[in-house]
């Protein structure tokens, strides 16, 4: 088995030969990553204009104290009279400032007499308006290729007139859990030996949350047969296989095998860490197997591990797992010389994420309800050892 760290680079270093991309409308394109740069091809605004609603003066002009009002000047409309000594222009929000004028004067720093203003405090040359290029300039490279659309890029698009945009392809996440012994939701239970699933739907759930397409396919038997046509046809229809159970070394873990017998590629099998040490990724060109320890807290934590990275990587995103610091409000114990997630309780006390045990059950790696709560993953490599209270600790959160 090869050292965490070490799987984590070997999944970073990955190279994928073809990204699959599309074009989709700009509002459809939230939650997609972008395949582009976005450059514009534009000043915003083109022109001078006006950020508040006033007067467009020459601004020496206003120690006369009084101007005359010579036109209206509305948003949109395109003004030829321009702005001569002595004389200023009612102007709008947005509305572009009139030839010859170089401040805009609030309309609350003036008083209106007849077609005149008495000027009651004067502002800074320049006050109000908005410079060529103040929001970006023609060129100026605004979104990278990469980014997560959320609503400001879709905004950004739109003032450039983009209504399509070049995105990748969300991965399909083909999900299958092998286990004679599980039952789907609603199926009867015949014998006392049977379980319900639960793996199929949080990983359906994980791919969902962490932008893949997943292409649920439900339980199988351990049946070498059933399990190589199932896998071989999932093959087909996504990026992605993920499975459950089968890959660990009795006798009736069929799945690694049949991975080697589709003609995978084994990037690395069995990994010193707990849950889930006979964690398998393998690939087919693009095409990615990943197969997970059949325990449901197992399954979960190496998901998160392996899975996720993996979705991002074939779009070319960023990962919203992250890891921070945080103080230890308890003992932790370390149980293994392995790299070690143990599910803890997070809180945020001004500023620092702290962490305890309350309510965490110790057993085995089947106790999915350990991930409940305000929970993070709490993250000690194999050559960590037990820490103290007020200890700091790393911590992964799920984003």
């Amino acid at each position: 088995m090869i050292h965490f760290d070490e799987s984590i680079e070997i999944l970073n270093n990955l190279e994928i030969n073809h990204y699959k991309t599309k074009e989709l409308y700009i509002v459809d394109a939230l939650g997609y990553v972008l395949a582009e740069d976005i450059v514009a091809d534009h000043n915003s605004p083109e022109y001078p204009t006006s950020a508040m609603d006033g007067y467009a003066v020459i601004h020496e002009d206003m120690t006369m104290g009084t101007l005359r009002v010579e036109s209206i000047n509305p948003a949109g409309s395109a003004l030829q009279k321009e702005v001569i000594a002595g004389t200023c222009i009612k102007t709008f929000t947005g509305s572009l400032m009139p030839h010859g004028a170089d401040t805009l004067i609030p309309i609350e720093n003036v008083e209106v007499s007849g077609d005149d203003i008495i000027i009651k405090e004067e502002v800074p040359q320049g006050f109000s308006v908005r410079e060529v290029g103040e929001n970006y300039a023609k060129g100026q490279m605004l979104i990278a290729k990469g980014t997560k659309i959320d609503f400001p890029q879709i905004g950004v698009m739109a003032s450039l007139n983009i209504a399509n945009v070049l995105v990748y392809e969300k991965p399909t996440v083909a999900i299958l859990s092998t286990g004679s012994e599980l039952l789907e939701l609603g199926q009867e239970q015949t014998n006392d030996s049977q379980i319900r699933s639960s793996n199929n739907y949080i990983l359906e759930a994980i791919v969902k949350k962490y932008d893949g397409a997943p292409l649920q396919l439900g339980c199988i038997k351990d049946d070498k047969e059933t399990i190589t046509r199932e896998i071989s046809e999932a093959l087909e229809k996504s990026d992605i296989v993920v499975t459950t159970g089968g890959v660990s070394v009795g006798d009736f873990d069929f799945v690694k095998d049949v991975i080697y017998e589709l003609g995978c590629d084994v990037v690395f099998k069995g990994v010193r860490v707990k849950p889930g040490q006979h964690i398998m990724v393998a690939r087919k060109e693009d095409k990615f197997i990943i197969g997970l320890p059949g325990f449901a807290y197992s399954s979960t934590v190496t998901a998160l591990l392996y899975l996720v990275p993996l979705i991002e990587k074939l779009q070319q995103g960023t990962s919203s797992l992250r890891t921070v610091k945080a103080k230890l409000k308890e003992p932790f114990v370390k149980r293994a010389k392995k790299a070690e997630f143990t599910a803890c309780n997070v809180s945020l006390m001004q500023g620092e994420y702290y962490v305890d045990f309350k309510g965490k059950k110790v057993g085995s790696s089947a106790i999915l309800t350990n991930m409940l709560g305000d929970v993070a993953l709490l993250v000690t490599s194999e050559e960590d050892t037990s820490k103290a209270i007020g200890d700091e600790v790393n911590i992964l959160l799920f984003g």
